[in-house]
């Protein structure tokens, strides 16, 4: 196990030698101004730099390690001249423009979904969805805060616990007919009014019931 260990270590410091020896000591600063024959074209939002210039043939990698070099030298002061600039707490941060070049997809466009019964019908209607609980609350001026439409505390119950009403004669004539009192008429037609939606959903549900055996 010890000789291993000897080994991999000569290894490790063979290779680290071999890197060492192709960085050079005193690296040459190369300028910030680059010139091209033919300019650079730059899309910033994809932090892309086109270079038009031809390669030299049979390219060694010096050349093309000098080629990537300009091209990031060009992006970088492309970038720091037009884009704008402001300062952080994680530093200097750089807005980009809206990418110009195209990118492929990785999947299809995914095809588009055929309505439901209900959307088409819905859309013949003029019907619009509306959001997970949007328009269930409503603001109660008087109380100053927003209050539920219907049910507890529901806004349709004003009026239900005053101590006096506003009599309207009309119905207080039907209601005196039908042996009511004006005050809790609200109540009384709320109650009529589900009772009338049950009547109806039983009444389709037979409608549709009948239909479908008929098939």
């Amino acid at each position: 196990m010890a000789s291993e260990n000897i080994l991999d270590a000569l290894e490790r410091q063979l290779d680290t030698t071999e890197v060492a020896a192709t960085i050079p000591s005193n690296p040459e600063k190369l300028p910030v101004d680059v010139n091209k024959p033919i300019p650079y074209t730059f899309d910033l939002g994809n932090l892309l730099c086109n270079d038009s210039n031809p390669l030299p043939p049979n390219p060694t990698e010096d050349h093309l390690y000098s080629a990537a070099r300009d091209c990031a030298q060009a992006l970088i002061n492309q970038l720091l001249t037009t884009c704008p600039m402001s300062n952080t707490s994680d530093g200097v941060s750089v807005t980009l423009p809206p990418p110009t070049t195209p990118l492929p997809r990785e999947k299809p466009v995914p095809e588009e979904k055929k309505p439901t019964k209900w959307e088409k019908f819905a859309a013949m209607k003029g019907i619009k969805n509306k959001k997970r609980g949007e328009g269930k609350m409503v603001y109660d001026e008087e109380k100053g805060e927003w209050v539920p439409k219907w049910g507890y505390k529901g806004k349709n119950k004003d009026g239900d616990d005053d101590w006096i009403v506003e009599v309207d004669e009309k119905k207080e004539k039907e209601a005196e007919k039908k042996g009511h009192e004006v005050r809790g008429e609200g109540r009384r037609e709320r109650v009529e009014k589900v009772k009338r939606n049950e009547r109806r959903k039983r009444a389709n549900e037979r409608k549709s019931g009948e239909g479908g055996g008929g098939g």
